[in-house]
């Protein structure tokens, strides 16, 4: 049977006139609601905000914000992916272009000590984040963006040394940086003096890094468990 025959047999399915437009303003609507909740609650907090304000500013109906979202908790679910996403994004370029594994990692170091600092991610994911998703979500939802970034950075610097890693291992070592780097940049977000304390964990950082250098730079291995 040729194609033009099979052609007349299908039914052509008719369009449905505007579908693609009320797909678009959605879109723009739900954008807009994410764009608004989020500068309020960089602002204000998450308990003093409201969900009035939040539609009043995005110049939408309260219905249209329940039509996205079950209600201010899933809103600000929304804001927090979007925060980290950006913030995934941003130390994720700052590893681009680095050939030297040392430089690599102190690079994206560096980036990560400024995401901290900024104020939309330390009210968001630092302060906020915790309490309002629970810890355990709160958790799941940072090791889905940034997580991949620390194995990334962790089996640079590992495998620039002769030392023959699994990945158990591998991931053991991302898993405890992942940490530290998640402690270390609630100390950063927090402190009276951000500035001053991203130094200081950079520092720290800094001198952890250059111990794994010379020890693969003098072909040390690594102690393991037995030993």
């Amino acid at each position: 049977m040729s194609k033009s025959t099979v052609a007349k047999l299908v039914p052509r399915v008719p369009s449905v006139p505007g579908s693609g437009r009320r797909a678009q303003y959605s879109a723009s609507t739900k954008r807009a609601l994410v764009e608004v909740a989020e500068r309020l609650f960089t602002e204000s907090g998450y308990a003093a905000t409201s969900l009035d304000a939040i539609v009043a500013g995005a110049d939408v109906t309260k219905g249209a914000l329940y039509h996205h979202f079950s209600g201010k908790q899933a809103l600000f679910e929304a804001v927090f992916e979007r925060v980290e996403g950006e913030a995934a994004r941003t130390i994720q370029d700052s590893l681009k272009g680095h050939q030297d594994p040392w430089e690599k990692a102190r690079a994206g170091l560096r980036a990560f000590l400024e995401v901290v600092r900024e104020p939309t991610y330390r009210r968001v994911v630092i302060q906020e984040g915790p309490a309002v998703l629970g810890y355990a979500r709160f958790r799941e939802q940072e090791e889905r963006t940034t997580f991949a970034i620390v194995v990334d950075i962790v089996r640079s610097v590992l495998t620039a040394g002769d030392w023959d890693l699994d990945e158990d291992i591998l991931e053991t070592f991302a898993r405890i940086f992942f940490g530290a780097m998640s402690s270390a940049g609630e100390s950063v977000a927090t402190a009276d003096d951000p500035q001053a304390a991203a130094a200081n964990v950079e520092t720290a950082i800094g001198f952890i890094l250059a111990g794994f250098q010379a020890l693969a730079d003098q072909g040390v291995d690594l102690p393991s468990a037995s030993d």
